[in-house]
């Protein structure tokens, strides 16, 4: 018998128990080879290919939309990658986008749900121009807002305005509001710059190219790989002392953005609040138009079947299949499931039953309004006095997160945006305002209820192919971390289906194997 060390080339002959020299065994070496891939190409042409996997998903948020897109874009990307058949997208309510949604007022529309992106939200980019959509960025008139600080009784701070469209005059209100915080904050609102920064350099890795960025299963392991685990451990305001940022800074700016963002203070854990504080940075954009388009692009481009208007109520496990029956009584199966909602607040009846940790989500009432503030209940004599941006300190009793204008039609005409943690009753909407001409009211379940430390849920929900997006939404929630969340979902089941599909043919479980640890043969 006759054995071919791989290492240094060499023959053995077990019968005669003498080893050919190295040379022999180079040039017996190709031939061999050339034999192995021979015998491997027979078995695999006398097995049959197994059929594409049809994929159900629940949700057409960006989370539902970007596994569509990333399961289409990979396994054509790869002939030995799982192909991936028919992708059912189910939406129980008429639009796409989830919690990416518009408004109209006056004839105006507006964002009412995720409304910025930032400039290094790289999916989001490529969405874009992928899709030819347009980006929107702050108008001139806008990007100098006036921001005040308000604790229920006064402003604690108030920055410099101006109605002025010259950009000599912008730049020159910026330079003095820019000197107005230092000299408030100090060096802690570079600490804070530093934090961020530090933050968004390790989260870019998620984009690193597949030779070096590995599939995860858990979202402990995709944290702890980028080396933002331990940001989820502590709460923000901890994070941001032991980063030597001032406590009046924390207290006033930091509050004010953490309440605007998400809702809650800043004792939300650290990851979630680095984030938030990153979307207060300068150059954030938004869709022309509306975000929700990047979702309703990627679905129209992935030759999704789309069911609006269907709720599913149950998804059983079945003879190797997902069944999920609707409450209008429609069945469909499929062989891979994606949950890509949050299951906080769905009824949805899972057989077998499934575990994910208990958790609240946040609730933002968002309210649109056109008419015109009054000055009195700020202590102004005059609208022009109120600044465009009216953020609030963690005051009991301050009944709302922020008030912004979104549009100057007039002196005593505009378009303002009020975020709150409960419904702004009419009473006080008319204590609020002098004059209201229109007011529209939504009530998001915007995202998770943050406390340190975070408890998440799996990404594989059972140990077959049911899979959990919103899992990522524990760490932050923003429409990029559901985009990198849903390409990694699509990552981890094209690997998993690949494995099955090795495993399930017997003849070549060991070329699998080999084949995706070493790629490049």
């Amino acid at each position: 018998m006759v054995s071919v060390c791989v290492e240094c080339g060499c023959v053995y002959n077990s019968t005669s128990g003498k080893t050919s020299p190295r040379g022999i065994g180079k040039m017996t070496k190709k031939p061999l080879i050339a034999l192995v891939f021979t015998l491997l190409l027979l078995l695999s042409s006398a097995s049959p290919s197994p059929l594409p996997a049809s994929v159900c998903i629940i949700g057409s948020g960006i989370g539902g939309s970007s596994v569509a897109h990333f399961l289409r874009h990979y396994s054509n990307s790869n002939p030995y990658d799982a192909q991936i058949g028919q992708i059912r997208i189910f939406e129980r309510h008429g639009v796409v986008g989830g919690r990416m949604a518009t408004v109209s007022v006056a004839g105006e529309t507006f964002e009412a749900g995720a409304s910025i992106l930032h400039p290094k939200n790289y999916h989001a980019l490529e969405f874009t121009r992928l899709l030819n959509l347009t980006v929107r960025k702050p108008s001139t008139s806008m990007s100098c807002f006036s921001l005040g600080i308000w604790d229920g009784h006064k402003f604690i701070f108030k920055t410099f305005t101006s109605d002025s469209e010259s950009v000599i005059v912008q730049s020159f209100v910026s330079l003095a509001n820019s000197i107005k915080m230092f000299l408030r904050y100090g060096r802690s609102l570079f600490r804070m710059t530093n934090f961020v920064e530090r933050m968004l350099g390790k989260f870019l890795k998620y984009y690193k190219p597949f030779d070096s960025r590995p599939v995860f299963e858990s979202v402990e392991e995709m944290l702890k790989w980028a080396g933002l685990y331990d940001l989820t451990t502590q709460t923000l305001e901890e994070e941001l002392v032991d980063a030597g940022l001032s406590p009046l800074l924390i207290q006033e700016l930091v509050t004010v953005i953490t309440r605007i963002n998400y809702g809650q203070s800043v004792r939300i854990s650290g990851l979630a609040g680095a984030v938030s504080l990153a979307g207060s940075g300068g150059g954030l954009w938004s869709i022309e138009g509306g975000n929700w388009q990047m979702a309703a692009g990627l679905i129209n481009q992935s030759h999704v079947v789309l069911h609006p208007h269907t709720e599913i109520e149950s998804l059983s496990y079945v003879s190797g299949l997902y069944e999920l029956n609707s409450t209008e009584g429609e069945s469909y199966t499929c062989e891979v499931a994606v949950i890509a909602t949050p299951l906080d607040e769905l009824n949805i009846h899972f057989t077998p039953g499934i575990s994910i940790p208990e958790r609240q989500l946040q609730h933002t009432f968002t309210t649109f309004v056109r008419g015109c503030l009054n000055p009195k209940y700020f202590g102004f004599d005059m609208v022009s006095d109120i600044p465009e941006l009216v953020g609030t300190t963690e005051t009991p009793g301050v009944p709302f997160s922020s008030i912004s204008v979104l549009n100057k039609h007039g002196e005593k005409d505009m378009t303002y945006k009020i975020f709150s943690r409960q419904l702004m009753p009419e009473e006080l909407l008319n204590h609020i305002f002098s004059v209201r001409n229109e007011t529209i009211r939504i009530n998001w379940a915007a995202y998770p209820h943050y406390h340190a430390p975070e408890v998440f849920a799996p990404l594989i929900l059972d140990s077959k192919n049911l899979y959990y997006v919103n899992a990522f939404e524990n760490a932050a929630s923003t429409m990029e971390t559901s985009a990198v969340s849903a390409e990694n979902i699509a990552r981890l089941i094209l690997s998993r289906l690949s494995s099955q599909n090795c495993s399930g043919t017997s003849g070549l479980k060991n070329f699998c194997s080999e084949y995706q640890m070493h790629s490049d043969l």
